[in-house]
């Protein structure tokens, strides 16, 4: 049996090492607003008014360290933007900030940049090309790619 087709991800939670670090980037750089604070140990952030996109929490981390690699765990959180230029505009806070990309790429389905958070978790910031436009083989299978992102020309379209 499969999931129901509507069935979406609501929110990631984290274990974070400094609440207030944590809130810093979030909400600071990449522009999340914060809709609940539990005392000094957790926070709730979203986009748009949602109860929350992500919980940030102390409650068993506080002053921890990022599991080393090599070390299962999360891979990379990933946010979808709704176009190129929001992209973009989140790009240019980052560069602005002198927060350091960890990568970025053309997916043919979609353009990402790629970065850590202060904890050291990852953190994919993407958006969608219009299905229509993905890339397929003759058969109509999904080509994805791993082409490089001209970081120039998206953070140029920035508002």
């Amino acid at each position: 049996m499969t999931l129901h087709s509507a069935t979406r991800v609501g929110h990631v939670h984290l274990k974070v090492s400094d609440l207030e670090q944590a809130i810093a980037f979030y909400s600071g750089i990449l522009g999340f607003e914060i809709t609940q604070r539990y005392g000094p140990q957790a926070a709730f952030l979203s986009a748009g008014g949602y109860h929350h996109h992500i919980g940030l929490n102390t409650w068993d981390s506080k002053g921890g360290k990022a599991p080393p690699p090599g070390t299962t765990g999360l891979y990379h959180t990933a946010f979808l933007f709704p176009d190129r230029k929001a992209l973009a505009n989140v790009l240019k806070r980052i560069v602005e900030a002198g927060w350091p990309l960890t990568g970025a790429a053309d997916h043919g389905v979609s353009e990402a940049i790629y970065l850590d958070d202060p904890d050291g978790n990852g953190v994919e910031l993407y958006w969608d090309r219009d299905a229509a436009l993905w890339p397929r083989d003759g058969a109509g299978n999904l080509m994805m790619g791993n082409a490089a992102l001209d970081l120039g020309k998206l953070l140029s379209e920035a508002g």
